[in-house]
């Protein structure tokens, strides 16, 4: 079936209630594929994070209009207040969410990672159709656990952050901004390190010979191929860190983005980039300076809720990059393993366009003999749903819709921590998705000051991760958003300017970590700033001037 004119499409309210347009995770319409399987592993994980938590709110809902990512919550019963106020003073009085990190650290994470692997080991081009079908289920299967997990540790990575923000902020009189920058150094998984980076960088320092192959190659596959298959600590050390990386999306969490592996151009450039960088930590720390703001009185208080916030910083990243976004690759991998088999019958125009069918679909398609069996799209409609998507971005869809929500409860009305409860995730979700308002002038864009430095450079905007080859060193990324999975790029860029999201954003995080001037939230940079412009970015400002 034909999709409608977008001019023609209408955009009417999925369910009840108000519903809220999320393009800083969802820049861009998503697939079928993702359609299916993300609102109700979503819902599952935001009600555990609720109820575990005592917020005042049943679950946060997703649902996909024309594609577009829709965002409401759902309201809590009455009757379950008591019970959602009890545990709201459980949790600040056990600060429940040590507990968690140390079940993250000691259980969850490295569970993942061993599941992930298995599947990784996996190789779908050898398996049968029926063999592969049934891969296809499990890397689904895989998936939906993984995305209901990363939702599950959303408030032990929003609460404590939110709760230093609120009093920090009332004691200093300093913006989030200012206070956020307090966390540089605590997240390394947000600046792309890791163990196995460090050990290839050691290895490559060493290893003269991998060194002028790393430099010199003008066929980046091969060049990757050819130092993974090195004999020694150099082989070893490239084949672990592509297995940590390689199935990761590179950014996005829809699997119509590419895995790192996809883009061999870019993952060499990055591991070029990083090997000349040496460490990202350092910058000045300015503790002692925001401490000497905070009444004598109120001192301890805020060492204790700085140091819980830098504990829990971490996982406001890992819980993505180490649960569904590699989950997400590794389902694409399979996907388009079975679409390169349906290509060559020609079922699909094109390998990749597996990716805008519906997981049933997919079955259907790989269970076919003809272009006609049932249930399964055709490769013109296939075609059609990728033009689609790629035609179209968050700017064309409505920021809400359905009625105006009712005013929040008046944190007066409700017992203490109910109210710090509701204050400190509030903080940390409007510093998540609320960007900037600030006007802009004709050279001049104003967002939000999230890494702060100042850098001049060429512009280069990036409409879609499948894009990323096109950086530079050097570059200004321009783009609507990024995802934690990006994180492996930041050697390359001198400054990122984003259109969406707030000072606890992805691309906020991973500039800062990494010592990059950032602005977020400008709303508008895609669309007036052109590739190649020169342009100077003043993260500690919040500006974008546009140089002669």
């Amino acid at each position: 079936m034909s999709q409608a004119p977008f001019s023609e499409l209408v955009f009417a309210a999925p369910g009840d209630g108000y519903w809220e347009l999320d393009p800083v995770h969802f820049p861009r319409p998503v697939s079928r594929y993702w359609r299916e399987i993300h609102p109700a592993a979503f819902r599952r994980g935001t009600a555990d994070f609720a109820r575990a938590y005592g917020l005042l709110f049943e679950a946060l809902e997703m649902a996909y209009v024309h594609g577009f990512a829709y965002r409401r919550v759902t309201p809590l019963a009455e009757s379950d207040l008591p019970e959602r106020f009890r545990r709201a003073e459980e949790v600040f009085a056990q600060t429940f969410w040590r507990q968690q990190l140390q079940e993250w650290n000691e259980t969850v994470k490295p569970a993942a990672i061993a599941a992930h692997r298995q599947i990784q080991a996996v190789d779908p081009d050898a398996l049968s159709d029926n063999d592969l079908a049934g891969y296809l289920q499990r890397c689904r299967d895989h998936h939906a656990a993984m995305l209901a997990q990363h939702m599950r540790y959303t408030a032990a990575a929003i609460v404590s952050i939110g709760d230093f923000l609120a009093h920090a902020g009332a004691w200093t009189g300093l913006p989030a901004a200012e206070l956020l920058g307090l966390m540089r150094g605590t997240s390394p998984v947000s600046a792309g390190a890791s163990h196995e980076l460090a050990e290839l960088i050691a290895a490559l320092e060493q290893d003269p010979q991998a060194l002028e192959s790393l430099a010199s190659s003008h066929d980046s596959g091969a060049a990757i191929a050819a130092l993974r298959s090195l004999d020694g600590r150099t082989g070893r050390a490239m084949g672990d860190y592509l297995d940590l990386v390689g199935y990761r999306l590179l950014d996005g969490f829809d699997i119509t983005n590419p895995c790192a592996l996809e883009l061999p151009d870019v993952l060499l450039r990055a591991i070029r980039a990083a090997l000349a960088a040496g460490s990202t930590a350092g910058g000045a720390d300015r503790t002692a300076e925001v401490r000497a703001r905070v009444p004598e009185a109120h001192q301890v208080a805020f060492d204790e809720l700085l140091a819980e916030a830098r504990l829990m910083y971490p996982i406001r990243d890992e819980r993505g990059v180490f649960s569904d976004i590699w989950a997400s690759g590794l389902m694409r991998r399979a996907a388009l393993a079975a679409g390169r088999r349906l290509a060559e019958r020609g079922l699909l125009h094109d390998p990749g366009h597996i990716v805008d069918a519906g997981f049933t679909e997919m079955l259907a398609l790989l269970g076919a003999a003809t272009p006609s069996a049932d249930g399964a799209p055709s490769a013109d409609e296939l075609a059609e749903r990728a033009a689609y998507r790629g035609a179209h971005d968050a700017h064309e869809a409505p920021p809400s819709l359905g009625p105006t929500p009712p005013p929040p409860p008046d944190p007066s009305s409700l017992p203490p921590a109910a109210a710090r409860m509701m204050q400190a995730s509030g903080l940390a979700l409007q510093a998540l998705f609320g960007s900037s308002e600030a006007k802009h002038e004709q050279h001049l864009l104003r967002g939000l000051a999230a890494s702060p430095g100042v850098y001049e450079g060429p512009v280069r905007r990036v409409s879609h991760p499948s894009e990323f080859d096109r950086i530079q060193k050097g570059d200004v990324l321009v783009t609507q958003s990024t995802t934690e999975a990006f994180n492996i790029l930041l050697p390359l860029l001198g400054g990122i300017v984003t259109d969406r999201g707030g000072l606890l954003s992805h691309s906020a995080i991973v500039a800062r970590e990494y010592g990059i001037p950032g602005v977020v939230g400008t709303r508008e940079a895609t669309r007036r700033l052109s590739d190649g412009q020169r342009v100077r970015v003043d993260g500690r400002a919040g500006e974008v001037t546009v140089l002669p």
